[in-house]
């Protein structure tokens, strides 16, 4: 089970530093905080091209991995 419990923790540190990545990466809305750093001038913000696109699979998957992870370590420590 320690083995387990090791690779799970990797696992959620890998990937919460590739959501909080993927997350940054997206492009800004409008009215939020992206505007506050920069990101206030965007022309097509409510079309998304084949690049958004992926970044969002990317991101629903890094994110899917996560929560995954997370409900493996709390079985793992509940159990172990």
């Amino acid at each position: 089970m320690a083995i387990l419990e090791i690779v799970l923790k990797i696992l959620l540190v890998l990937s919460s530093v590739f959501l909080i990545a993927t997350v940054l990466l997206h492009k800004g809305r409008g009215g939020g905080l992206s505007d506050m750093f920069g990101g206030g001038f965007s022309s097509a913000a409510g079309s998304s091209g084949v690049a958004e696109r992926n970044l969002n699979r990317i991101t629903i998957g890094v994110g899917t991995v996560w929560a995954i992870a997370i409900v493996g370590l709390g079985l793992v420590s509940r159990f172990a």
